[in-house]
């Protein structure tokens, strides 16, 4: 059982500890739960800024759901950094929802999403309870674009770019490639979803601020499309993004293709352990802390409707510790009211896009959005 209000489930793992970092900052006590208490404490001590100062305690568990009830009664809200989600967040869902919590967790995978938009956003909001996968900064940051350009009326179409500096850390690459191996993408056409072409390929995109072309994939989908097909304003939304590295996204296709190859004829659990190994062949190191200099983000949304258009950048630096600041906010807003809406919501649904923004701003980690409307 608990005895703080915040469970950080995953929390040796490099979001999970900028999770922590910033619960520290809001001065929000949290469980730093996970499948090894050693490594915890490890993580805590040497990767957290200023642990000695934050109110928590480590805490073992194991990843069933019984294990995890337990622990998660007694708290308010379990934030999970724990992927591949589609593999491993059902049975976080079903022990936040037994144990009467709030659930918040940072995944793109947009199967992921979907399942729990239809198997577990009825039950949580008949309790009072939110449920918003994907509160991160390559999904919440595109949508409070998306979302400012949607406050211009007449505007049904979204078109969503997002970009980042750096390397995704270890989960992040298994993540990638369980995805690709096990789901498909899918965009938003007139309210229905719709198959990206699996050989599409890498597509140029034209980049706010600079001269040079860069490269994009359809990233599993992305959130996007799942959170505006429960928007009445919008009809249409495609979201495409990646890293500002153009030898990084040159590789990631044939890497994706060759693990698919590799794996298409093996049983799940086969394919599963082969796609982790393939995974820390590409990645198995930490990447260092992120750098703003280097560590760049960029989220960039068209939005169009018959007689208007509206264009939203927002540019960033920093995108996994967005990533950790967003997450601890929604953990120290819930701690104080009720979201805007339970059950199944994005951050911004939940919290208001223009406040996640203000949290972004004060924190120095994204720029003031760039507007432009035509009529």
């Amino acid at each position: 059982m608990s005895t703080k209000p915040v469970v950080v489930y995953g929390a040796s793992g490099y979001t999970g500890r900028l999770v922590c970092e910033y619960l520290r900052e809001y001065n929000v006590p949290f469980v730093a739960a996970g499948r090894s208490k050693d490594r915890l404490d490890e993580s805590m001590r040497t990767n957290v800024a200023g642990i000695e100062t934050a109110d928590y305690e480590v805490t073992e568990v194991a990843g069933d759901v019984d294990a995890l009830t337990d622990l998660f009664t007694g708290a308010q809200v379990v934030l999970n950094t724990v992927g591949p989600f589609s593999k491993y967040g059902p049975a976080v869902v079903e022990a936040a929802l037994a144990a009467g919590v709030h659930y918040t967790d940072t995944t793109g995978e947009q199967d992921w999403l979907i399942t729990c938009d239809e198997q577990y956003g009825a039950k949580f909001a008949e309790r009072g309870l939110l449920l918003s996968p994907g509160i991160a900064q390559m999904y919440t940051t595109g949508e409070i674009a998306a979302q400012i350009a949607l406050e211009n009326p007449g505007l049904d179409t979204l078109d969503i770019a997002v970009f980042w500096g750096g390397s995704p850390t270890i989960a992040s690459t298994q993540t990638i490639l369980v995805n690709a191996a096990t789901s498909s993408a899918h965009y938003l056409q007139q309210n229905q979803y719709v198959e990206f072409d699996p050989n599409q390929g890498l597509v140029p995109l034209v980049v706010p601020g600079q001269h040079e072309l860069a490269l994009s994939l359809p990233w599993g989908g992305t959130s996007h499309p799942v959170w505006f097909k429960r928007d009445p304003r919008v009809a249409n939304c495609k979201a495409q993004g990646g890293v500002f590295n153009a030898a990084l996204m040159h590789g990631v296709p044939q890497i994706v293709a060759g693990a698919l190859a590799a794996t298409k004829d093996m049983s799940p659990e086969d394919r599963d352990a082969a796609l982790t190994e393939t995974a820390a062949q590409v990645m198995n190191v930490m990447p260092p802390r992120e750098n703003p200099r280097i560590n760049k983000s960029l989220d960039s949304v068209h939005a169009s409707g018959p007689l208007g258009r509206a264009h939203v950048v927002i540019h960033g630096n920093s995108n996994y510790k967005q990533t950790g600041l967003l997450q601890a906010f929604a953990a120290y807003s819930l701690l104080q009211q009720p979201p805007k809406r339970a059950g199944f919501v994005s951050g911004c649904q939940a919290f208001g896009h223009r406040e996640l923004l203000s949290v972004l701003r004060e924190f120095g980690l994204v720029a003031k959005p760039v507007v432009t409307l035509s009529d």
